[in-house]
């Protein structure tokens, strides 16, 4: 599965970028494939394990401030692995040849 998750903190200050660096060294810590960019951590992986991940990113956010935004998109399709580039070829191969 593919999960894209964002996690703040809030009631912090404006800038999050401790806490989401602290949220981001746990992916990629943890692993798995994964990829982070302006407003996303995509992680690949089985259910368990990625949830897992989500989680423990997100205590370390909440240890910033007392209440954390968390938000979460999965792709959930069984069988299927490398999709976190996969998918993004797929794409980049159709405009290619358009």
């Amino acid at each position: 599965m593919l999960v894209a998750f964002s996690v703040a903190p809030l009631g912090a200050s404006e800038s999050v970028a401790d806490a989401v660096a602290d949220a981001v060294r746990i992916v990629r810590e943890s692993g798995l494939p994964n990829r982070t960019d302006s407003m996303f951590t995509t992680i690949e992986g089985e259910w368990d394990e990625v949830m897992d991940v989500v989680k423990r990113a997100t205590e370390a956010v909440g240890a910033h401030a007392g209440r954390v935004s968390l938000v979460l998109k999965a792709d959930i399709r069984p069988g299927h692995t490398g999709e976190i580039d996969a998918k993004v070829r797929r794409v980049e191969d159709r405009l290619a040849s358009s």
